[in-house]
């Protein structure tokens, strides 16, 4: 979610201390499911799906008080398996444990390491604290706010492959458009501050957000997807329905087989190259991540991420 972050005082060697990143699923199921795109191979195409947040830091909280990351898990289960049933048997469901810091270091570099095709952050929104207002559920306080409603794609221009990345945001909104859902626009209003975003498709509701961390340092086609508010008392609901989750797990299958045709049709030198970018730039980071940890000691604290955690 969209929020405010305080200042992160923290040694380089916590940041990359190993995190637990949990794979649900070690093997997919064996079966045969007919391809509903020909120019795409869906068995060969791997989707790594980052649930946002992790147990230890569940980012923000419903209207009601349940956690971001219960609901992220949740859809993210629910895709997985609509995945899974469409032939995308690579797909990887990638849990993330640990502190909010550690938990990205640890994602993006297990995403970097699976030979991915594309990586799906699956998150649901709040809004600025400013905007939150009290009310009591269940004879205990809790905040809301009802203003806005909708979900939202982010990308990253940072990103090694920002024309694929925004080229899977647009499909994916085209996708949840097709199947009357709406997107939130006011992340374009000025009163939104330092979290008001640049929107790159305004037809599919694709804002651009260079300083996420799991969109930049993933070194492949990456999204982020604000599945809705739940800080929205009714959409709250809404996004806890099995409905509403199975009618975006439909709308990323679709969008994940279309970016898969599309990246079909490009010369497999083309692709080859990618790949192989991929491997140099994630052989690096462990490198150098391993040559920090051996310093450790030597290291001084970083004042303040630059980056913004999801």
């Amino acid at each position: 979610m969209i929020r405010y972050w305080r200042t992160v005082a923290v040694s380089f060697a916590a940041v990359l201390s190993v995190a637990s990143v949990g794979i649900v699923r070690a093997e997919p199921p064996d079966k045969t499911v007919k391809s509903g795109a020909a120019s795409c191979a869906r068995p060969d195409f791997r989707v790594v799906l980052d649930v946002g947040h992790t147990a230890k830091s569940p980012g923000a909280k419903s209207a009601r008080g349940a956690d971001e990351f219960d609901f992220n898990l949740r859809l993210a289960k629910q895709i997985d398996q609509a995945l899974l049933e469409a032939g995308f048997t690579k797909t990887v469901l990638m849990v993330t444990a640990g502190p909010g810091i550690r938990s990205m270091y640890a994602r993006v570099a297990r995403a970097n390491e699976l030979s991915a095709n594309l990586l799906l952050s699956v998150h649901h929104d709040s809004v600025p604290d400013r905007f939150l207002e009290k009310w009591d559920y269940n004879g205990k306080p809790k905040t809301f706010s009802d203003r806005f409603k909708g979900h939202s794609i982010f990308v990253s221009d940072g990103n090694p492959d920002p024309k694929d990345s925004l080229l899977f945001g647009s499909m994916l909104g085209q996708q949840l458009k097709a199947r009357g859902l709406q997107y939130t626009p006011h992340y374009t209003e000025s009163f939104m501050g330092r979290w008001q975003r640049t929107l790159l498709d305004a037809d599919a509701g694709v804002y651009r957000y260079d300083t996420l961390f799991v969109l930049k340092k993933t070194q492949l086609p990456a999204v982020l997807l604000e599945a809705g508010s739940i800080a929205n008392r009714d959409e709250e609901l809404v996004m806890a329905s099995p409905e509403r989750q199975q009618l975006i797990s439909a709308a990323v299958v679709n969008a994940v087989d279309s970016f898969c045709a599309a990246q079909s049709h490009k010369p497999a030198q083309q692709i080859a190259q990618h790949s192989k970018t991929r491997h140099v730039l994630s052989a690096h980071s462990h490198q150098r991540a391993r040559e920090r940890t051996g310093n450790a000691k030597l290291l001084t604290p970083v004042a303040q991420s630059i980056f913004d955690i999801h």
